[in-house]
């Protein structure tokens, strides 16, 4: 494939597909999320060869947590496993990991794993990572509009008058995402064309791409297909060109 001419800042990914991929081979649904690990693993090397600065993936949503305890005890699992195994690596590849989302509602060890691979890959200090990584867990877009909203509200308590002429950026800076630039590709898998609550505020002018591939066959030269058909759009932002 020829080299990507206009390589996005920030692609974001719902990785879906994982449990009717393990369907169709007549096995549990968690068997599919098992084996998307290997498709994080090929989209993370990818992005950070084409020089893709932010790389973020939809991993777990609040709804989740409504699926069986079963499921949610293995994806936890998952997590922590794919935590242990690959944060040295991320670290001597200088690619910063990030989690976020509802966080409190993980179990305290998880947690700490988290926070203990946030920091082994933190970059030296004056250093810029070579590529963030940044995995959603416990996540919704309405809930994180909300929770930024109080916490706006309260900044604006003494002076609610201010709060009308407030500028967005006064929001933003609230999210989780604050300090992140938003998504310039949106890439969902498994022929799903929807968002499911995923960065509403953040992908307001973000490209959308719906691949028919379920995740757990989503490798490099799908994710520089992507990248490709990024390249060939014409962002307008609402303007005229």
């Amino acid at each position: 494939m020829e080299s990507i001419k206009n390589v996005p800042v920030h692609v974001s990914i719902i990785m879906d597909g994982n449990g009717r991929w393990a369907r169709e081979r007549n096995r549990e649904r968690v068997f599919g999320h098992s084996n998307g690990v290997e498709s994080v693993r090929a989209c993370v090397e990818a992005a950070a060869e084409e020089g893709v600065r932010y790389l973020s993936l939809f991993a777990f949503s609040e709804e989740n947590w409504a699926r069986p305890e079963s499921e949610v005890n293995t994806l936890m699992e998952l997590m922590m496993k794919s935590i242990a195994e690959e944060t040295d690596s991320l670290a001597e590849k200088g690619i910063r990991f990030i989690a976020l989302g509802n966080l409190s509602r993980l179990e305290a060890h998880l947690r700490e794993a988290i926070h203990g691979a946030e920091l082994k890959t933190m970059p030296p200090e004056g250093k810029e990572p070579r590529m963030t990584l940044i995995v959603f867990l416990s996540y919704s877009g309405k809930w994180d509009i909300m929770q930024a909203s109080a916490k706006l509200a309260q900044e604006y308590s003494s002076h609610p008058q201010d709060l009308a002429s407030a500028p967005m950026s006064e929001l933003e800076k609230h999210l989780v995402t604050a300090g992140i630039p938003d998504p310039d590709l949106l890439i969902r898998t498994s022929g799903e064309q929807r968002i499911s609550n995923y960065l509403l505020w953040q992908c307001a002018y973000s490209e959308f791409l719906f691949v028919d591939k379920m995740w757990p066959d989503f490798r490099k030269e799908d994710f520089r297909a992507a990248l490709a058909a990024f390249s060939n759009r014409d962002r307008r932002y609402g303007k005229v060109k």
